[in-house]
């Protein structure tokens, strides 16, 4: 006989209500909406920025592993073995022999794919964890307004077939790179991912809308849902309501209240 209270275990993270769709997962968490406000305010500087962010994608990781990644039962022998054979524990832990690859979406999301990387080694069978790289830069039309984004080099290291695919990047703002990235799998045949995961700090609605048209399915969790430029009549209603009135973006295409630009933050190249 053994305990069987660890064999199925719920799990269900703190959210925000919303009318986005099931594939949408805007946290709400004290904690980390208080080290995001600090990362975002004026006034915060290196090393602080990268040093909130690291622990911010952390605790996110452990949200969408715990919510999203594949699980197994285990019995794992313990120190006590060698004094009783009661000595095991028996429950439901994360299942590592699942292929996961993180995309570094240059230059905001370096730093974030590599704390994924890094994390997702420690918890899978390394073998199965990769990193890919994509270098992109904002396509802008004549009156400056961002319109797409384009890439200008990558280092894609195999297919992605029943893989977790994860894009971790700080700032889902007009969606434009995420879905350049994921059209350039589709376009080089990588083969069909198990799950695609983005991950940000701060979304708009804006960004849901374009992912959620241009790749449905694609699962979004972020921290924060920024829609500051909207309408005051917006702000007393749940996130998606009055989705075609919400903006969360200015004429430049950063979010607002956001954060401003994180690429330049994050490597102290304001280029």
């Amino acid at each position: 006989m053994r305990d069987h209270a660890y064999d199925r275990l719920p799990y269900r993270a703190s959210e925000l209500p919303h009318q986005y769709g099931a594939h949408v997962h805007i946290l709400a968490e004290p904690l980390a909406l208080s080290q995001l406000a600090r990362l975002c305010a004026k006034g915060t500087y290196q090393p602080d920025i990268n040093r909130l962010v690291g622990e911010l994608y952390r605790g996110l990781l452990r949200v969408i592993v715990n919510a999203e990644f594949p699980r197994r039962e285990t019995a794992t022998p313990t120190r006590m073995i060698d004094s009783t054979p009661h000595g095991v524990f028996h429950g439901e832990t994360i299942d590592p022999a699942v292929r996961a690859v993180t995309v570094n979406i240059a230059r905001a999301g370096t730093l974030p794919s590599q704390i994924t990387y890094d994390f997702l080694n420690t918890l899978l069978d390394a073998r199965l964890v990769r990193q890919d790289h994509f270098v992109m830069a904002r396509v802008l039309d004549d009156a400056e307004k961002v319109i797409g984004a384009r890439i200008h080099g990558s280092k894609i290291g195999g297919d992605v077939d029943d893989a977790i695919l994860l894009f971790p990047d700080p700032m889902g703002a007009t969606g434009g790179s995420i879905c350049t990235a994921l059209d350039a799998y589709k376009e080089e045949r990588m083969g069909s991912p198990r799950k695609i995961i983005a991950a940000h700090l701060i979304i708009t609605p804006e960004y849901i809308r374009r992912v959620s048209s241009q790749h449905p399915g694609t699962i979004v969790y972020a921290l924060r849902l920024d829609r500051g430029l909207s309408p005051p009549e917006v702000f007393d209603t749940v996130p998606g309501t009055l989705w075609d009135r919400e903006r969360g973006l200015d004429d430049r295409q950063y979010i607002v209240p956001g954060g401003g630009g994180f690429g330049e933050l994050m490597n102290n190249a304001y280029v």
